[in-house]
C-alpha cells in the first residue's frame, strides 16, 4: 500500500479512469478525453476557458481536470477546505463536479484521488452497476 502514498499524477487520472467498469472515452473538441460510464460522462479534461484563469496573469488555465461528485455537500467539502487544490468556479454553481488543476494534482496522494474517481464514476453509473461494483470493492 505505500504507492498509494506517493504523489498522484495526471497519468494517474487516466489510469484510474480506464481502470472502471463499462468505461468509454469520446474526446473533446481540441482532442481532450472525456472518461464516461452509460453515456455519462464522470471526469473530463477542459479546454481552457474563460470562467477559470490564472489570479496573477489573467490567462485561462489549460490543465483543468473536472470530476463528478456524488452531491452538493460532498462538492461543498472539497472545495471549501482551504488545504484542498479542489476548486470551482460561477460556470460550475448547481453542478456537482469539482475542478483541479493538472498543476496541482501532486497535492493529492494517489490514494485520495483514487477515492475522487472512483466516486465520480459511482455518482453517474447505473444503480446495477454501481452496487456491483461496490459489492465487488467493499470500503477498507
Amino acid at each position: 500500500m505505500r504507492g498509494q502514498d506517493r504523489p498522484a499524477r495526471v497519468e494517474d487520472v487516466h489510469e484510474l479512469a480506464l481502470g472502471m467498469p463499462h468505461v468509454t472515452v469520446e474526446h473533446a473538441s481540441g482532442g481532450n478525453p472525456v472518461y464516461q460510464v452509460g453515456g455519462k460522462s464522470f471526469v473530463f479534461f477542459r479546454n481552457p476557458r474563460p470562467d477559470a484563469v490564472d489570479p496573477v496573469t489573467g490567462e485561462r488555465l489549460p490543465d483543468v481536470i473536472v470530476f463528478w461528485v456524488p452531491s452538493e455537500s460532498d462538492k461543498q467539502a472539497l472545495v471549501q477546505d482551504e488545504a484542498s487544490p479542489f476548486f470551482t468556479t460561477p460556470h460550475f454553481n448547481g453542478h456537482s463536479s469539482v475542478l483541479l488543476r493538472g498543476g496541482r494534482i501532486g497535492e493529492l496522494t494517489l490514494r485520495e484521488l483514487t477515492e475522487v474517481v472512483q466516486d465520480a464514476w459511482l455518482s453517474r453509473a447505473s444503480r446495477r452497476r454501481a452496487e456491483t461494483w461496490l459489492s465487488d470493492h467493499p470500503p477498507k
